[in-house]
């Protein structure tokens, strides 16, 4: 440890104080999960179904798509309503027109405001009262179950093939006979009860359900709690807070004294000769470009059927490309290339790290890797196809199709072997980086040691996604499946990004080991003090107690804390460029770490902490507003930064090949221009109208087939057009330098001087 004694200690108390929250916390979700009644019964004995029935319809709907045909507590689709809310309400209005015939023989909306008010005050008396006995048995009065018989012969035909309800399914992008067995239909409709059930119910001793009040929802009283506004007045202190004093200590304890090194007359990098491995990489770098290309274009499809929600410019593909299936490939093929390109580069570090040689056999195992990126996308994309089309065997669907869950979509065994491929790139990683940690010849090793950690922390916290099950509590679900989506990508993968760049530059002289290794872990230490227990930011309304809420809202305040000053570290990554000649040949690389450490700041910072406060999201979770957020943060920050390595790879496997010009302008300008013409012009402007509508009516509305076909949001969902269009423009000039790049055009005259080999750890 030595000079960086303290900052390891810091470093390693916030990683075992925030896992320690993280742990104890979510053994809170696993006790205080929503049940799942052993049966549903009426006041007279009657049994409507049982919890097995429920979980057969949890795992109906993981096969139709899941979280990508709609959503449910939130979590999901934008297109279709949400399920709970949807039902919720649904099954409310139904009770209440029984009640109405029952008591006054005239509907609802004939009512005076007394009477009608006496019916809510009943309403609100049965739905939030917790009926399940010590039996297990979930007790409903025969009203209700009529209300429920009524909302799930809707669901039975919205799902179906229905004639009735064909202009629905074209509004909410379904295809035709989306669930063609009638058994499984009814199951579905049973889990989609059974969450709205969690969201109107209070929770034993509490005044709010099990949701917390959410969604918000007048007719049953689900309106903000206490909780809920207090923990979002304190995430707001606490981040202005957090930054005053990272302000403070910007400001006293940062030594502004140390100079830069003295820039070497050539880049290091480049100095030794590629190893078999090394040049074994332009097959990652052209499977990152050639998935990102499928993405975006499937994205621009996927985003067209909101506007005609089962065809493309009036022919009908939703029956063998429905938006539930293309929203799937569209995330999971940025998945697979964001990750490839930080493959690439950590196997092209671990060389240089090593010396300039390979291991034994590491080409080999580079190989070996590649063909199974391969397989896992190909296979996976297959399962997912097969078990939205309902081809494939219902038993099989959760292990070789479709999980549901948005972000770990592919089958269980896909998953399993995705894991498999990253755990053999840690190996490779290792074997290049562990002989140069532990060589005694008197270096510093810390940057080093970090960098390792970063390594495994990215290996081995993937596995965090297999610690659900097919028929696993939806709470229970949701905490594992944001380790890997909120704390293995946002933190750790955030971790190693900022290490390994710390470590190129420091490796090209171009800053001191010293100044690097110290601002690597401070950020680590700043990343992960509220990254870790942040992870619970996504679960206030996944059937999670107050106390997850207020960690969540506290913690995650701070994440937002490093990024104000990601300003400065995106001039200090673009002033490198004039530290050395031969830095111009890195212009577009660092151009696209610049353009992390912007997005970082607006769709990570100011677009992420805007939907973070409990308050906030309770209004505008599963609306527009979601996708400004993950479009500017995923793509903004993690794309960029992919595409980043991908290029400076590409500037050292083929250093004969210049970068165009007039293509990198074009993929640069294009892909910032796009993405924010995409969230100014059409996210943005509908997430702030449907905000409005679920504050003064209700989530339900905000989400309905009436509400989102208004005129003004069809509009505004084709303007969205322009900034896709722009945004291909740019993924398709990227790829075409990658391409060119690895096929050797566009060599520099006169080529390079024969490299020679030099040690760089």
């Amino acid at each position: 440890m030595g000079a960086y004694r303290k900052h390891w200690f810091a470093l390693i108390g916030v990683c075992l104080v925030m896992f320690s929250l993280l742990g104890y916390f979510g053994a809170e979700v696993y006790r205080q999960a929503p049940p799942l009644p052993a049966k549903v019964a009426t006041a007279g004995g009657t049994t409507l179904f049982t919890g097995e029935q429920i979980l057969d319809g949890q795992t109906a709907w993981q096969s139709v798509g899941g979280m990508q045909l709609g959503s449910v507590w939130g979590h999901g689709a934008y297109q279709a309503p949400d399920w709970s809310a949807d039902w919720l309400h649904r099954e409310l209005t139904a009770w209440l027109e029984q009640g109405a015939q029952e008591r006054h023989g005239r509907p609802y909306a004939a009512l005076d405001a007394a009477e009608q008010g006496a019916l809510r005050a009943a309403l609100q008396a049965e739905y939030r009262g917790n009926r399940v006995d010590d039996g297990g048995t979930l007790v409903v009065s025969a009203r209700r179950a009529r209300a429920m018989a009524q909302t799930a012969a809707y669901y039975d035909q919205l799902f179906s093939d229905a004639p009735a309800l064909r202009k629905s399914r074209e509004s909410f992008a379904m295809k035709e006979d989306t669930l063609p067995s009638a058994e499984r239909r009814q199951a579905l409709g049973r889990f989609f009860f059974w969450t709205a059930w969690a969201a109107a119910t209070e929770r034993p001793g509490s005044h709010v359900t099990y949701t917390n009040n959410w969604p918000h929802e007048p007719l049953v009283g689900n309106v903000p709690s206490g909780e809920n506004v207090v923990w979002s007045i304190a995430s707001v202190v606490i981040l202005l807070a957090g930054i005053g004093f990272l302000v403070w200590g910007w400001a006293f304890l940062r030594n502004h004294e140390e100079p830069l090194p003295a820039a070497p007359a050539r880049d290091p990098l480049a100095s030794f000769a590629l190893t078999p491995s090394q040049r074994a990489l332009g097959k990652y770098l052209f499977l990152v470009v050639a998935l990102f290309v499928f993405q975006v274009f499937i994205g621009g499809f996927t985003a067209h059927y909101t506007l005609e929600g089962q065809g493309f410019y009036g022919v009908d593909v939703s029956q063998w490309f429905p938006y539930a299936l293309t929203r799937t490939w569209h995330i999971q093929s940025a998945l697979f290339w964001i990750a490839t390109g930080f493959l690439a580069v950590g196997l092209f570090l671990a060389p240089v790290i090593n010396g300039g040689k390979d291991p034994k056999f590491q080409k080999l195992g580079v190989d070996v890797l590649f063909w199974a990126l391969v397989f896992v996308c190909v296979g996976s994309f297959v399962g997912n196809y097969l078990a939205i089309a309902q081809k494939m065997p219902a038993e099989w669907s959760f292990w070789l199709g479709h999980q549901g869950y948005e972000y770990v979509d592919l089958g269980r065994l896909w998953q399993i072997l995705k894991w498999v491929g990253i755990l053999l790139w840690l190996v490779l990683m290792l074997r290049g980086v562990l002989p140069a940690l532990f060589a005694r010849n008197g270096e510093d090793k810390n940057l080093l040691a970090l960098l390792t950690a970063s390594v495994g922390a990215i290996g081995l916290f993937y596995g965090a996604g297999l610690f659900y099950g097919e028929r696993t509590s939806l709470s229970v679900m949701e905490y594992w499946r944001w380790w890997v989506v909120h704390l293995w990508v946002e933190g750790f993968f955030e971790v190693f990004a900022t290490t390994a760049l710390a470590f190129v530059f420091s490796s090209m002289g171009l800053v001191s080991r010293s100044m690097a290794t110290t601002a690597s872990l401070a950020s680590a230490s700043l990343f992960l003090l509220g990254g870790i227990p942040g992870t619970f930011h996504h679960l206030y309304f996944a059937g999670t107690t107050t106390p997850v809420m207020a960690v969540g809202a506290s913690f995650s305040a701070l994440e937002v804390v490093p990024l104000i000053v990601l300003g400065h570290e995106a001039w200090e990554n673009w002033r490198l460029k004039a530290r050395a000649p031969w830095m111009a040949d890195l212009k577009w690389p660092l151009l696209s770490f610049v353009a992390v450490a912007f997005w970082n700041m607006l769709g990570a910072g100011v677009f992420g902490f805007m939907i973070n406060p409990p308050i906030s999201l309770y209004y505008v979770q599963g609306l527009n507003t979601t996708p400004v957020h993950a479009h500017a943060a995923l793509f903004g920050v993690y794309g960029f930064l992919a595409l980043g390595f991908t290029l400076l790879v590409l500037r050292y496997i083929r250093p004969q090949v210049a970068f165009s010009e007039p293509l990198m302008k074009t993929a640069f300008w294009g892909l910032n221009a796009g993405l924010v013409l995409m969230i100014a012009t059409s996210l943005l402007p509908i997430g702030f109208i449907q905000f409005h509508a679920s504050v003064s009516q209700g989530l339900w509305w905000a989400r309905s087939e009436a509400f989102m076909q208004q005129p003004l949001l069809q509009t505004l969902r084709w303007v969205r057009t322009f900034g896709d269009v722009v945004f291909i423009a740019g993924a398709v000039a990227i790829a075409l330098q990658v391409v060119l790049g690895l096929a050797g055009r566009g060599a520099r005259a006169g080529g390079l001087a024969a490299p020679a080999r030099v040690r760089v750890s």
